[in-house]
């Protein structure tokens, strides 16, 4: 049951992140305004993808530890939604101050979260460094 959660939990991340990112390529050169602001408005959409994508799992978070079948969280952690992602955004950005800690089978979705981010924040600095090659022009 565990593995079909993080099947299903990185599987709809991903699907986001690339629909953000193809989308993004159909966007980026309709814009009409000057080259350099274009990757602006791709940073701030793969951002929200991003934030979408940690909020996802943030409840997740929120639901196995409000369950007596997944383990729970522990530390500064008080079970709120809010603290949920806290927790997620330190975990997807692998920053992971330390001051909550995950025990029984929710660990792994910290540890797959934190593969998950990792993977995503760099196809998006991927992306981005492509988009700016494609429409910098060196002056």
């Amino acid at each position: 049951m565990l593995a079909l959660i993080l099947i299903s939990i990185v599987a709809i991340t991903v699907l986001i992140h690339y629909e953000f990112l193809y989308q993004l390529t159909k966007i980026i050169p309709k814009l009409h305004i000057k080259h350099r602001y274009r990757i602006v408005v791709g940073i701030f959409l793969s951002l929200t993808a991003h934030v979408i994508e940690v909020w996802i799992f943030a409840l997740a978070y929120y639901w196995m530890h409000n369950s007596d079948k997944w383990g729970k969280l522990l530390g500064a952690y008080d079970g709120s939604l809010q603290a949920s992602a806290y927790y997620s955004f330190t975990t997807y950005t692998t920053l992971g101050f330390g001051d909550i800690t995950p025990i029984g089978s929710i660990r792994f979705v910290t540890g797959i979260e934190s593969l998950t981010g990792l993977v995503l924040i760099t196809w998006t600095a991927s992306f981005l460094y492509l988009e700016m090659q494609r429409h910098w022009q060196a002056r």
